[in-house]
């Protein structure tokens, strides 16, 4: 297979989900028109870098899926039924392709509430973001056939579940609106910090969150939370080209280069956190999206408004009763009072993430602030030992030798 040119894989990408839908609408079987699809992407990927793209690539990709689509049914049981059926669905010469886009639809149906969010993020990055198997299975570590096994088992789920193709109406809308907003959240948090592996950032993963969440808010554009969520992306996102050396090594938030972020991207996500706070809905992806803005506001690391923040941890918290929010109290805690209240703070959370290594990354942050460095130390080698991405180690694991280091001195 030749190599695909960026031009060639971004049209891929943006198509994909086009001509599933178109497929998927037609044959009324979800899991059979994204294996075919899938086909026609290869096939796309082999012929269009040698012969060009066809003058009409949205039509060829269809074409193609259909062809493979007609195959599977005919290799299966009931031949004579599905072939009936492969007839019907067959488009009139000279049909042109439906100018519907049906993206949202497929993002519904691959965040459906049967699907846990482990299986719901690959069947999205496939059937809506275009990677194919072997791509995603690279993003998240594991071997291919691990992967296609999981992105099976969700198609089967869907399957078993009785969903149709179709935009959810308004009255189911609103639960499922949930769900997608959860899926979409931890595919950005995956690529914008890796949970394991050599890389700091998963870039392909991140910019697809929030290409999706754009589609989604353009779906839903009254929606405060959709707003929030896309603000919190953007704002956070802006932070990526100062959040690693050259050579990969983790910068932190106090020691990045603020003038590397993207300004473009923080004035976008504050006018989109501006106009969802003034709709006064406020959920817990706006809360996030503040915190993200008053650290890209702040000029330095010492000017950030501290105090804020903490408000901000103390609302989210009540909010969501989510432990790791108790966790960044903690910090906030520490910066805006002291470290001895935050180590208090930290307590509380403590218990409920037993095993995380954040909890011991975070109490040696605290305890460094208040100047216990040997017990720093030990919590940063604690930390490290637990840690499965590797700059993140590699950080920690330098910290924790700094440290001693300095004690000894």
């Amino acid at each position: 297979m030749d190599e695909l040119s960026p031009r060639i894989e971004n049209l891929l990408r943006t198509l994909a989900p086009q001509v599933l839908g178109v497929l998927a609408r037609r044959s009324g079987d979800f899991a059979a028109a994204e294996d075919a699809v899938q086909e026609a992407l290869l096939a796309a990927a082999g012929h269009w870098p040698r012969d060009g793209v066809p003058d009409n690539p949205r039509g060829w990709l269809l074409q193609t899926a259909h062809r493979r689509w007609t195959d599977q049914v005919r290799s299966g049981a009931a031949r004579r039924h599905r072939e009936e059926t492969a007839v019907r669905l067959e488009p009139p010469p000279g049909d042109p392709v439906p100018a519907e886009d049906d993206t949202l639809t497929l993002v519904f149906l691959c965040c459906h509430p049967a699907l846990a969010p482990a299986s719901a993020i690959p069947l999205t990055l496939r059937a809506v973001g275009g990677l194919t198997t072997a791509e995603i299975a690279a993003a998240f570590l594991v071997p291919e056939a691990t992967m296609a096994q999981r992105i099976s088992r969700a198609k089967e789920r869907i399957r078993a579940s009785g969903a149709s193709f179709r935009l959810p109406p308004p009255q189911e809308r609103t639960e499922l609106l949930r769900s997608v907003r959860h899926v979409l959240y931890l595919l950005f948090n995956e690529g914008y910090a890796a949970s394991s592996g050599p890389a700091l950032h998963r870039v392909d993963l991140s910019d697809e969150a929030i290409r999706l969440a754009r589609l989604l808010r353009g779906a839903v554009p009254s929606d405060a939370e959709t707003a929030g969520l896309l603000a919190l992306m953007l704002l956070t996102d802006a932070r990526r080209a100062a959040r690693a050396t050259p050579d990969g090594r983790l910068v932190p938030l106090a020691e990045q280069d603020r003038s590397q972020w993207d300004r473009q991207r923080i004035a976008e996500g504050s006018a989109l956190l501006a106009d969802a706070i003034a709709r006064r809905a406020v959920g817990e992806y706006q809360l996030q999206a503040a915190i993200a803005a008053l650290h890209d506001e702040a000029p330095t690391a010492d000017a950030t408004d501290w105090p804020q923040i903490l408000a901000l941890y103390g609302l989210l918290e009540q909010m969501t009763g989510n432990p790791v929010v108790t966790l960044n109290r903690a910090v906030a805690t520490a910066m805006a009072r002291g470290p001895s209240e935050g180590l208090s703070v930290l307590e509380s959370a403590a218990a409920a993430l037993k095993g995380n290594h954040h909890v011991d990354a975070v109490r040696a942050h605290l305890l460094e602030l208040s100047g216990e460095r040997e017990a720093a130390a030990a919590h940063y080698a604690a930390a490290a030992a637990r840690a499965t991405s590797l700059p993140e180690r590699d950080h920690l694991t330098k910290k924790a030798a700094q440290l001693r280091s300095a004690s000894r001195q």
